[in-house]
């Protein structure tokens, strides 16, 4: 009852209920996430708006969101996206880190693919506010080898050093990156530059179809759209097929819990 007028008029939803990475490989995943799903989502179908816009935070957040949008049929496919936004951050930040500038300096960064070990950040079109202008992040790093190596397995692996570290996760963190993607998605990105975000994949990219996708975004007037016509080197092309593999994994065997 309580979670009916919670839901009821909605028109923005963040589902949080998270389970650790390590928490929810082979059967655990059916059996932590079905009940999760059923519910919530089944309710979220009959009485949120018919328009609200969703964000899934909960992990595994690409593939909550893909079975939110078979709970939930009348909730629009472009209303429903998942959190990798916070990869996105922690890329900006890597960056900035390296060069010695603002994070609000760094643009373009790419979170390709699943928000886990296998994502793929990506500077290839990323640049930097420099006096002199605009300048490419490689151009300025000058050192192909870190950020092909030890830049994309930090960004990938930020989240389980925190709890490493920690004993906790980055809960504040990801909470500020959801306030971000929401900012951005409502109010719009900024000119000259894009954000993360898992969408429904059209095959962009040559990303399977189907799945939910990190791919780079603009947002103007409450809508996202795939940024088009970046090229993608051989390097990329793997790194992409690799998310895109597991995500379809994923996928196979939620669906084979649901049935």
């Amino acid at each position: 009852m309580l979670l009916r007028h919670a839901l009821e008029s909605t028109l923005q939803s963040w589902l949080v209920v998270s389970l650790g990475r390590k928490e929810w490989k082979g059967k655990m995943l059916c059996q932590r996430m079905c009940p999760f799903t059923s519910h919530r989502l089944s309710a979220l179908e009959q009485h949120a708006a018919f328009n609200c816009k969703v964000l899934v935070v909960a992990n595994p957040a690409n593939t909550n969101a893909l079975i939110l949008k078979e709970f939930a049929p009348s909730i629009p496919a472009k209303n429903i996206t998942c959190l990798t936004r916070l990869d996105h951050n922690r890329a900006l930040g890597q960056i900035s880190e390296r060069l010695n500038v603002q994070v609000c300096d760094v643009k373009k960064v790419i979170i390709w693919g699943n928000h886990s070990s296998t994502q793929y950040p990506d500077v290839n079109h990323a640049t930097v506010n420099t006096p002199s202008g605009e300048k490419p992040v490689r151009e300025l790093v000058k050192d192909d080898e870190w950020l092909n190596g030890e830049f994309i397995t930090t960004v990938q692996q930020r989240g389980a050093a925190i709890i490493k570290a920690r004993k906790l996760s980055s809960a504040l963190s990801a909470a500020s990156a959801a306030c971000d993607h929401i900012r951005d998605w409502v109010l719009g990105t900024p000119e000259g530059t894009w954000v993360s975000m898992g969408v429904y994949s059209d095959g962009s990219y040559n990303a399977l179809a189907g799945l939910i996708y990190s791919f780079p975004v603009t947002c103007r007037n409450g809508e996202w759209a795939i940024v088009r016509g970046l090229a993608i080197d051989e390097f990329s092309r793997k790194k992409l097929d690799l998310t895109g593999a597991e995500l379809s994994e994923e996928k196979e065997l939620a669906y084979s819990c649901l049935s």
